[in-house]
């Protein structure tokens, strides 16, 4: 079960935002609208999870600011758009998986592939929530504002309609 808990509008360097704040009994999500997205069709859609390194500490080893950057920037010029935000530290490993795989990633490896040198899973996200998001957002298509087919699969699977794929080049 989803719950929408609060609501408000947030003005960033990319404009204003409509943020919608949830939480399914375990871990808040929320969602950063632009412009008329229910009943809309091909909504640019990023579905973005938590990065403590690249989001507070500006951490040049990842590019999760940067994807999220250019997120905004696309809704922006489009006028329209979602940012589903998810609380899934290291791919829902946590912050010590991520610790842990640094070394391994530092070697060469993919951040995939580390985290499983490391003992964990190449990655543990859940993408459940970004799903009820959409649906209670009621948006009719999104267009995945994304590099990683499993979280469109993911999607599609949950009954999201995907009508294209706007890779996020960095």
């Amino acid at each position: 079960m989803l719950v929408r808990l609060a609501e408000t509008d947030l003005r960033t360097r990319f404009g204003t935002f409509h943020e919608v704040l949830y939480y399914d009994g375990q871990a808040e999500s929320f969602a950063l609208t632009m412009g008329e997205v229910q009943g809309a069709e091909n909504v640019l859609c990023r579905v973005h999870s938590s990065c403590i390194h690249g989001h507070h500490f500006n951490s040049v080893e990842c590019d999760c600011r940067e994807q999220m950057e250019i997120a905004q920037q696309l809704i922006q010029q489009a006028g329209q758009g979602i940012i589903i935000w998810l609380e899934q530290e290291g791919k829902a490993n946590g912050h010590l998986a991520l610790l842990k795989s640094i070394p391994y990633k530092r070697a060469g490896l993919s951040q995939a592939e580390a985290y499983q040198a490391a003992g964990y899973q190449a990655d543990a996200r859940d993408f459940s929530p970004a799903a009820k998001i959409l649906n209670d957002l009621g948006v009719r298509s999104i267009l995945m504002l994304t590099d990683n087919p499993k979280k469109i699969e993911f999607l599609v699977d949950k009954g999201i309609v995907v009508s294209g794929i706007v890779e996020l080049r960095i």
